[in-house]
């Protein structure tokens, strides 16, 4: 909320009611660690099997899948998080856009809170487009890694279809040549 300083001069000072919880602040920063770190781990296990020519089993296909639905269930909420708060604060430092600066101008304003805040604009629109960014990324992985496990389930049905139709033309091959010996002699 934005006050007079003194009645006599028109200098109006920012003052902050309230800041928001700093859970939020350390949660968006844990996800976007753990993220980078999941990332470099997800890189270096498909580098592996791209080189090695191995394949995922069913199971490790499954917990790929798993990991990654979590991974962008948990970047989603930090960028609805950062988002939210952007807009919060753009909204409580034009007082609801009555103001005649935007958010964008008042980031050059010195609104002494005993922080810098000369980029603040910058530096929350670079946040929310790279969490933003990050969940496409990670929706992206999901969505490969469900349809692998879909493809692995489909694999495995052609190849139990394939060794039980294998199964009856050799049962019937078998059947057939036993009935050619007992009907020669």
């Amino acid at each position: 909320m934005w006050q007079n300083e003194n009645i006599t001069v028109s200098k109006q000072r920012f003052i902050v009611e309230e800041w928001g919880p700093e859970s939020s602040c350390s949660f968006i920063t844990f996800v976007g660690i753990a993220s980078l770190i999941l990332s470099a781990v997800q890189a270096w296990r498909l580098l592996f099997f791209l080189c090695k020519g191995h394949d995922d089993s069913i199971f490790n296909a499954f917990l790929n899948l798993l990991i990654s639905s979590l991974v962008v269930f948990t970047v989603f909420l930090s960028s609805t998080i950062v988002s939210v708060g952007f807009n919060l604060w753009c909204d409580s430092i034009t007082e609801g856009g009555t103001m005649p600066s935007s958010c964008e101008d008042l980031q050059d304003t010195d609104l002494e809170l005993g922080l810098d805040n000369s980029a603040f604009y910058d530096q929350f629109a670079i946040a929310q487009f790279g969490l933003w960014a990050a969940w496409l990324t990670w929706l992206g992985i999901a969505v490969m890694a469900f349809l692998k496990v879909y493809h692995n389930y489909r694999q495995e049905d052609l190849l139990d279809s394939l060794i039980h139709e294998k199964d009856l033309l050799l049962g019937r091959s078998l059947r057939r040549s036993s009935d050619l010996k007992t009907g020669l002699i």
